[in-house]
């Protein structure tokens, strides 16, 4: 008799392609949201596989702030050539041209919450019924309390008390007309996971995952990359620095760490040792306690 055993990756693997096939068979027209970063990377690279050899039903749909860091901008245009994804772009510039937002002033300024207006126009426009993402629960406090398949009402709103239940791994995508889900298929993964994972399957990253030389200053605790999205203080002084970055986001918010990972073996190493959470170095989740929760009861990601 012959017994089979899977490893804690294959388990979260197959959970995953489970759910991405399950988005395919209850949704009409999805997207899987692309921001180059790890998690999305990872989350494309399944849905490759769940659908093998076919390609995945799914295009891929970048939030453009305009102020993205461009190594990740290129390392999205190769990603989606050299893997046949359709990408979708859809730029925040233009919905503040079109008057759809206001951009903030002052020093703090960013289009992180921006995107949402963004994001919520092109689900409306491409009449996507789901949006795939790559919000994982162990990231922060509103995301622990997402669903799988996460619904938004008519107005792209999340109501994190009114949510459904997901037993035996049930997945229910019923609706009303206007109204769409974000599922999240790697709900149940960890930083540690995500990492362990695109060291198995060798998977590309942009370079600002690893550790390199970099100018930085320090604002309230964040060391933030010199740009010029983000004017410094008179009292900021930058300074070059060996660092990474545990997320990609908006450059006016992402911030680095001091590290000296190079190699994927050196990075899970570290993350394996690390006592801060990832987010802990958005500055974005720093302007209030429920910063996070506001943002996706709004429609954010």
């Amino acid at each position: 008799m012959t017994s089979l055993h899977l490893s804690h990756l294959d388990l979260l693997e197959h959970e995953a392609i489970h759910i991405l096939r399950e988005t395919a068979a209850q949704f009409a027209s999805a997207a899987v949201l692309f921001s180059g970063g790890k998690d999305s990377l990872v989350l494309a690279a399944l849905a490759r596989k769940a659908f093998a050899p076919a390609r995945p039903p799914f295009p891929l749909l970048h939030i453009d702030t305009g102020h993205n860091f461009p190594e990740t901008l290129a390392f999205r245009d190769e990603f989606a050539r050299t893997c046949g994804y359709q990408l979708i772009v859809r730029r925040v510039q233009d919905t503040i041209d079109a008057g759809r937002v206001t951009e903030e002033t002052g020093p703090n300024a960013s289009r992180n919450v921006l995107q949402t207006v963004t994001l919520l126009d092109a689900i409306a426009e491409l009449k996507l019924d789901a949006a795939l993402g790559g919000g994982r629960r162990d990231e922060e406090k509103a995301r622990a309390k997402e669903r799988v398949f996460s619904h938004r009402d008519e107005f792209g709103q999340w109501d994190p008390r009114n949510q459904r239940p997901e037993l035996w791994n049930l997945y229910n995508g019923r609706k009303r007309a206007g109204e769409h889900f974000r599922v999240f298929p790697l709900s149940n993964w960890t930083e540690l996971d995500v990492w362990a994972y695109i060291r198995r399957e060798r998977l590309p990253l942009p370079s600002l995952y690893f550790a390199h030389e970099r100018e930085v200053f320090l604002r309230n605790g964040s060391l933030l990359a010199v740009s010029p999205a983000l004017p410094l203080l008179p009292s900021e002084q930058p300074q070059r620095e060996t660092v990474r970055f545990r997320t990609v986001g908006d450059m006016t918010c992402t911030g680095a760490i001091r590290s000296t990972a190079a190699t994927l073996d050196a990075i899970v190493a570290e993350i394996a040792a690390a006592r801060q959470t990832e987010r802990g170095t958005r500055y974005d989740d720093q302007r209030s306690e429920t910063a996070m929760e506001d943002r996706k009861k709004a429609g954010y990601f």
